[in-house]
């Protein structure tokens, strides 16, 4: 393990593959650039200028090209390296960059070895941003990370014509253990949503099952009420129709009886019995009664109640004749019978 590490340490300290073509173009005086490549020209040791694309005319001996810079984007593949995070957790990370040169002079002048500069740039940056950052934040914030290390890549690189387009981290590397536990912690949340859903469906469940018993007490409660109050009607109905009958029937069997002879002696006779016995109960219900000056006539007040029974005969026996001719004769003033009832209530 050490002797590997050891491997990986040098190879980052090694120089980046040289970018510049072997073999440089040789001065012959007429010369064709590429498209999209710069030739860096050097006039007796000195930058004399840049060979556009296309044709070109030097001068043989005293012109000579220096440098041959591609001007399209360049993958670099960042080598793996570790990186401590802000919870100390050691991570191995590596990445890939994109570059393009946007100035050839300062390309070639501004430092040795562009990309071998830019690489070790981009080293150094991410360890500093991974730095920052917890394990779990680390996962979650790749692209800030990548547009983090972008922007630091370019600070730099300004001086020596390079603009890093995009960097872009392959893979994160965690230990094992580190691993095991991140396992052991996804694996508890998935646990605890389980548990959580299954409590809340067991909770509506519950909740439904109450309701509808609530709906069903309810509906059987309203059912029950519209069947007392329906029975209570008819009930009720009923009741009053037999009370109606047999106060019809009642009234019909008294009119018969008044009809017939001596009745209307028998009907006087009665209503000075009620009339006694109601007066007879007027101490009974209050304390505050209103008598009349003749209390102690007892045939004084029976009196006054047949004549007015009298009175209300009368009157009936007055309208039947008016609407039809009477069958029979009328009975004979009330004088005798009178007479004989205050005869029997004074002995």
């Amino acid at each position: 393990l050490q002797r590997s590490h050891q491997l990986k340490h040098a190879a980052w300290l090694a120089p980046a593959p040289h970018r510049l073509n072997s073999s440089l173009p040789v001065n012959i005086g007429v010369l064709f650039v590429p498209q999209q490549e710069a030739w860096v020209v050097e006039r007796m040791g000195k930058f004399h200028r840049i060979l556009e694309p296309g044709l070109n005319f030097l001068i043989p001996l005293l012109d000579r090209i220096r440098y041959v810079q591609s001007l399209k984007e360049i993958v670099i593949n960042v080598p793996e390296q570790s990186a401590v995070t802000l919870d100390n957790v050691t991570l191995q990370i590596d990445g890939v960059l994109y570059l393009r040169v946007m100035d050839p002079y300062k390309a070639s002048y501004g430092v040795e070895d562009p990309e071998y500069a830019v690489t070790q740039l981009a080293q150094t940056t991410m360890r500093s941003e991974l730095g920052k950052l917890s394990l779990d934040r680390v996962f979650r914030e790749r692209e800030s990370l990548n547009a983090n290390i972008v922007d630091a890549i370019n600070q730099a690189s300004d001086c020596w014509g390079i603009r890093c387009l995009r960097y872009e981290i392959k893979d994160i590397h965690v230990p094992p253990r580190v691993k095991e536990s991140m396992q052991m912690q996804v694996e508890a949340e998935r646990r605890k949503r389980a548990t959580v859903l299954e409590s809340e469906g067991t909770r509506e469940s519950a909740i439904n099952v109450a309701e509808g018993q609530k709906q069903a007490q309810i509906l059987a409660s309203e059912a029950e009420k519209a069947e007392q109050i329906n029975k209570a009607a008819g009930r009720e109905a009923n009741a009053m129709l037999v009370k109606a009958r047999a106060k019809a029937e009642a009234i019909q069997l008294l009119a018969a009886a008044l009809a017939q002879q001596h009745g209307s002696a028998a009907a006087s006779l009665s209503v000075a019995e009620q009339y006694v016995n109601a007066f007879s109960k007027l101490a009974k219900d209050s304390n505050t009664l209103l008598l009349p000056s003749n209390t102690g006539d007892v045939t004084n007040m029976v009196a006054q109640a047949l004549a007015i029974y009298t009175t209300l005969t009368k009157q009936q026996t007055v309208k039947t004749q008016d609407e039809a001719p009477p069958a029979c004769e009328e009975p004979q003033p009330l004088t005798t019978e009178v007479l004989k009832a205050e005869q029997a209530g004074s002995s």
